[in-house]
Order: structure tokens, then C-alpha cells, then sequence
């Protein structure tokens, strides 16, 4: 099939377009750089995926079988408009429009289903908005043309390349003999998913004919409370992690950010948890769930091959909070 995969050069992307490589697919990747790493095998088309006249302009004269859109801009956003102009501009009799979106199209809480409803147009988070609202606005055109749309919901991706600053965090902190933060009661649910397995879902939904018309939650069975994951993570290079529990009020006192530096706990890890029920992906599209200790096992050998061996890491706002922590406790045991 001639495949377009809109961003491909790092991570969820990257290994999506070794997968397609390596089943025969001629692939194009459209980005925004002059360059990727697969060498004359992939054609590059350069074009900014939330300007959608660069895209027409782009892929003027190609011809596709299936779109991969798997690019987010995180500094701008991508909002629902682009994503459905985006969709509309792709030349050729498209058999699969396969979108990225995330657990957070559910907006919160806990155990969804792929049929529950979606968070507002109005959300306060961009990111959640721009998802749910992108997901309704191409299932929409599935409804009135049969364009064929299949989304995909991750929670928590983790593997090799990673971009975030969350496992190898952990692995950080884990050899250098630190404690571990655990922000709050440590009771805060999260759900993972290994990148291949993520791939896996993408992949197979090229093929699948009922696949279409259908969002796909992809993920880990079980969701783990953060002292659950902290010790997972720790077990899978044979340590026993050193937690120490810090109250919020105290890490968000001193300035910590889930997002950005200064880090406390792996990035984006500490938010209100939104969790998923998986199922359809393994009926369906024949997917099933690497065990997380596998998973970080495979992503650790990962880590050591690439991990800098002169980055030098600051703990002094860790220490800091930690030492305001048990100040804390102290007080309040003397009372």
C-alpha cells in the first residue's frame, strides 16, 4: 500500500515506519524537516501539519492508500479544524485514516469504554479539547461519507526513544542510590502501554475491515496506583526504590511542575488519573498487552545502551522538598 505517515521520526513514528518498511509498504513521511532517518526507501514530503495549504502543496501529484496521523504540535496545539482539513486534503481513494489520540479524549475519570462520551468542546486543557473535539470531527465524516477513520486512545506510551522524561527519571535516581518522591498518598492511578504494542494496534488496523468507524482504547489491562509503578520500574533493574512521600502542597509551594523542570516524578505522570478498559483492541485488531515488567525490562536495555554517561543531574529542588517533607512529619509528631 502506498502509506503517508504525518510526523514519523521520533518515537510512536518511528517504529510505525520501520514496521510499514519492513512489510513491504511504500511509505511517505510528511514533516517539517528536509531530512529523516530511513534513508532513499521512505519519500520525504516537507510541510507544517497545522498549515494545510503547505500540505496540499506537499503531496500535490502523490497518491495514497492510508494516512498514519500520528503528529501533534505541542508548542501550538492542533486543534479539530486542522485535523479534519488535514484529513480532507489527502489525494487519493483512502482506505484507512489512522489518528492518534489519547485516553485524555475522555477528559477524566476512570475505566471507559470506547463508546463513552468524549470531553467537551469547552474543556479547560487544550491538549484533552483538541483531541476529543478532532475525534468527533472525523468520525463525523465517517458518518456522512464513510471516510474511513479509526482512532487510537493510549494512556501512558513507554519503550525505547521515549521523549519524556519518565522511565529513564526513575532509572536515574533508582542507580544513583536517590530517593524516590512519591507525590501525595501515592494512591493516584495511571495506565501504561509498550510502545509495540501501540505499533501492533496502528499496524493492524491497516487491514482490518471492520476497523473502520471505530476509536481503539490501547493499553495495559491493569492500571498501577504510583507507589505500584515506582516499585515495577525499580524491580525491572533489581532494586527496591527508596520512597519518601512529599504532600503536594509542599512540591507546588516550592515551584514543581509535572510538565517541565524541575521535575519531582517522571514527566506528566502526576495528573489526575484518566484510566481505559481494554478490550476491543484484543478482540478486534488482535493485540495483547506486554506485561509491564517485560516491557520495562526490553526499554532498560534501551536505556543502558544510550543513557549519558556525563549528564549531570541537579537533585538540589528533590532535596529540598524532601527536607521540608520530613520537617513536616516532625512537627506534626511532636504535636
Amino acid at each position: 500500500m502506498r502509506v503517508l505517515v504525518i510526523g514519523g521520526t521520533l518515537f510512536i513514528g518511528k517504529l510505525l515506519v520501520k514496521r510499514l518498511i519492513a512489510a513491504g509498504h511504500e511509505v511517505t513521511i510528511l514533516h517539517r524537516k528536509a531530512e529523516h532517518p530511513f534513508g532513499r526507501k521512505v519519500r520525504n514530503v516537507v510541510a507544517d501539519r497545522n498549515d494545510v495549504t503547505t500540505i496540499r502543496t506537499a503531496v500535490s501529484g502523490l497518491k495514497f492508500d492510508a494516512v498514519y496521523d500520528i503528529a501533534y504540535d505541542w508548542e501550538r496545539g492542533t486543534t479539530s479544524a486542522q485535523v479534519e482539513a488535514t484529513a480532507k486534503s489527502i489525494p487519493g481513494d483512502l482506505s484507512r485514516y489512522i489518528f492518534m489520540s489519547s485516553v485524555a479524549a475522555y477528559g477524566d475519570g476512570l475505566n471507559h469504554a470506547e463508546d463513552d462520551p468524549l470531553a467537551s468542546d469547552i474543556h479547560t486543557n487544550p491538549y484533552v479539547r483538541n483531541k476529543a473535539s478532532s475525534e468527533r470531527a472525523l468520525f463525523r465524516m465517517y458518518h456522512e461519507s464513510r471516510f474511513p477513520v479509526v482512532t487510537m486512545r493510549p494512556p501512558f506510551v513507554y519503550g525505547p526513544e521515549n521523549p519524556f522524561y519518565r522511565e529513564a527519571f526513575f532509572w536515574d535516581r533508582l542507580r544513583a542510590d536517590r530517593p524516590i518522591i512519591i507525590p501525595g498518598d501515592g494512591n493516584r492511578l495511571m495506565q501504561f502501554v509498550y510502545i509495540n504494542d501501540l505499533v501492533d494496534a496502528c499496524f493492524n488496523a491497516l487491514e482490518k475491515h471492520t476497523a473502520p468507524g471505530r476509536a481503539f482504547n490501547v493499553g495495559d489491562d491493569k492500571a498501577l496506583t504510583q507507589i505500584e509503578a515506582v516499585t515495577e520500574i525499580a524491580k525491572s533493574i533489581g532494586k527496591v526504590p527508596n520512597i519518601v512521600r512529599v504532600p503536594r502542597e509542599i512540591i507546588v509551594r516550592n515551584g514543581g511542575n509535572a510538565y517541565n523542570e524541575p521535575f519531582y516524578f517522571g514527566q506528566y505522570l502526576d495528573v489526575p488519573p484518566i484510566t481505559e478498559v481494554i478490550g476491543r483492541v484484543k478482540r478486534v485488531l488482535n493485540v495483547a498487552p506486554t506485561p509491564f515488567g517485560t516491557g520495562l525490562k526490553e526499554t532498560y536495555k534501551w536505556y543502558l545502551r544510550h543513557a549519558e554517561p556525563t549528564k549531570t543531574l541537579s537533585f538540589a529542588f528533590e532535596d529540598k522538598v524532601i527536607r521540608q517533607a520530613r520537617e513536616y512529619v516532625q512537627q506534626r509528631t511532636a504535636l
